[in-house]
């Protein structure tokens, strides 16, 4: 596939070896599904229970990526016992079965990116830190034909995204060493956990976070559009 006009950026000091992803791991929020919105609501009506100020869908942007708990201390506008916690969290995951697909999309020309990269003998995954049945439910929904290796979200005794261990799950699932498997993501959390994977990152610039934040933690390609995920995978050459 030829992309003409597009302009990769790719950190400085990452060496060009292109050509060698086999296989391919997927952030799911903000990366192949828009859920902000959903997830929002969910907790923005958890805080109105508690008589508390809600946030915008950009302000939930700068909160989420590492689980419902996570995203629950960082709605608070102060530090909360545990057994508020425990309320509070128990309350975000009634909300969300309610609503997790009222407004949750695939960002556009995701599936055709799918698409494409399963045409080419690419083996995918997903690994997110949104809960398991959540994960594997919306990949179900949404990407049904699509034969990924392994979907993953947050499972009882295995620590979350940014420690590797379910990125090098699904890679020994995909008989790749993860130097063959690209990790993409939007975050920090993500490019975090490919480089405590040892696989390259790709930054996703339509998802919850900026360029600014995938430069700092060292994302080795940022990209604006899906051609340009196919573009590093089919081993075309970067401009900078």
């Amino acid at each position: 596939m030829a992309v003409t006009g597009k302009r990769l950026y790719r950190q400085e000091g990452v060496t060009e070896q292109m050509s060698k992803y086999k296989g391919i791991i997927f952030d799911l929020d903000g990366t192949l599904l828009n859920t902000i919105e959903d997830i929002g609501d969910s907790m923005n009506g958890v805080l109105e229970t508690f008589n508390l100020p809600i946030y915008s869908y950009e302000e939930y942007k700068k909160k989420i990526g590492g689980g419902f708990r996570k995203l629950t201390l960082n709605s608070f506008p102060e530090k909360i016992d545990e057994e508020t916690i425990d309320k509070a969290l128990d309350m975000l995951y009634k909300n969300y079965d309610r609503r997790y697909l009222n407004k949750t999309r695939p960002y556009e020309s995701i599936d055709n990116l799918l698409n494409s990269l399963v045409e080419e003998g690419i083996k995918l995954g997903v690994n997110s830190n949104k809960k398991d049945e959540y994960t594997k439910s919306l990949i179900e929904k949404f990407f049904k034909t699509i034969p990924f290796v392994k979907v993953y979200g947050e499972r009882n005794g295995i620590p979350n995204k940014p420690d590797p261990a379910t990125a090098l799950e699904i890679a020994q699932l995909m008989n790749f060493n993860p130097e063959e498997v690209l990790f993409i993501g939007d975050s920090n959390t993500d490019i975090v956990t490919a480089k405590n994977a040892h696989m390259d990152s790709v930054g996703v610039l339509w998802g919850f976070r900026n360029r600014e934040e995938l430069c700092k933690y060292g994302a080795s390609y940022i990209v604006s559009n899906c051609e340009e995920i196919l573009y590093i995978v089919e081993g075309g050459n970067l401009t900078f």
